[in-house]
């Protein structure tokens, strides 16, 4: 077996140059380190994660928590990270917190022992003791696509409410005009800001439906529109929404759906009663995921910038384990969506 030793004598430095060279610990000539890098290449050397770990007390690994990993969206979002820390020699363990508090606990618990270097969390609901737990150990942790409630952690998401305004608005330039919103549990920001957007869009418009509270907070009474449905984002709670919709309001022409995976619900929903998405009902979808490119006709949405969101977590993450003293609270970015106009909105073909 290749040893560092081994590699110190072909590049003709001591063992500890070596050491210096893989762990980036001391400056080194550019000469130095490209002959030490040629010797490892030319010997195949694979240095000891383990002793690599104990030497510089990382385990260059960290913890991906989140809530379903059945959904396309946070399976494209894992994906993300994966590439993002990959880039950054970084290894990820992946949880599935299945949308339960016990089990995500678990699973932080689980990533503690396991001496991650850090932790990005897009919780689920009842996610607070999983905060506290963070914030007690001095876990770094970074929240993604989600705000926690009442709580100042660093975070990187997109801008919800704009996202959600641009879908109706587009929905208002083709002339709907009784625009229902269907969106994710109340409890989570994600869903209550897109709603917000809808809202605020429609009443710029001058037209009813809206009312959602700009400070509408997890335990407050959520306000009452014929309109707008909370649920789950999942397949099955788009199409009860949507059934119960239009059941309850045939004159709704056009839904703007918080989730790409309740839109999957939604268009089933809306062929089962008889009418034709993009013709005599209008739908925009939220989140951009491969699965919209294929579904018949093909789902307008709000697609978000996956690969940014991932680089920036963890590189937001890398900064809070390089400095553990660094200003947490202020760690906050907002990233921009993109409307995708495809058939489901009357872009295209019905």
């Amino acid at each position: 077996m290749v040893g560092r030793v081994d590699v110190a004598r072909r590049a003709g430095v001591s063992p500890a140059v070596v050491s210096y060279v893989l762990n980036g610990s001391h400056p080194v000539s550019d000469e130095t380190r490209l002959r030490v890098e040629a010797a490892i290449l030319e010997l195949d050397y694979r240095p000891n994660a383990l002793a690599r770990s104990l030497a510089t007390s990382r385990s260059h690994t960290l913890g991906l928590l989140i809530p379903d990993s059945s959904n396309p969206y946070f399976a494209e979002l894992a994906s993300a990270v994966e590439d993002a820390a990959l880039a950054s020699n970084l290894v990820v363990l992946l949880g599935n917190g299945a949308d339960d508090a016990g089990r995500e606990l678990g699973y932080l618990r689980a990533f503690r022992d396991r001496q991650v270097d850090g932790v990005i969390a897009v919780f689920g609901a009842g996610f607070e003791e999983g905060w506290r737990e963070i914030s007690k150990r001095r876990m770094p942790a970074v929240s993604l696509d989600r705000l926690p409630p009442g709580l100042d952690v660093p975070s990187v998401v997109v801008d919800n409410i704009g996202g959600a305004r641009v879908a109706t608005e587009h929905l208002v330039e083709h002339g709907r005009r009784r625009i229902a919103c269907i969106t994710g549990g109340a409890e989570l920001s994600s869903a209550r800001d897109r709603a917000r957007g809808w809202s605020e869009a429609l009443a710029d418009a001058g037209l009813v439906g809206g009312g959602v509270a700009a400070g509408t907070r997890v335990g407050e009474a959520q306000p009452v529109s014929p309109l707008l449905s909370y649920g789950a984002f999942t397949v099955d709670s788009g199409y009860t929404a949507a059934t119960e919709l239009l059941r309850r309001d045939p004159s709704v022409d056009a839904i703007f759906v918080a989730s790409d995976m309740q839109a999957m619900g939604v268009l089933r929903a809306v062929a089962d009663v008889g009418r034709t998405p993009g013709a005599d009902l209008a739908i925009v979808g939220f989140d951009g995921t491969k699965l919209s490119e294929y579904t018949t006709p093909r789902l307008t949405t709000i697609t978000q910038p996956y690969a940014q969101l991932a680089t920036e977590a963890v590189g937001m993450l890398g900064r809070i384990i390089a400095d553990p003293a660094s200003d947490r609270a202020a760690m906050h970015l907002v990233l921009p969506t993109e409307l995708t106009r495809r058939d489901t909105c009357g872009c295209g073909p019905p």
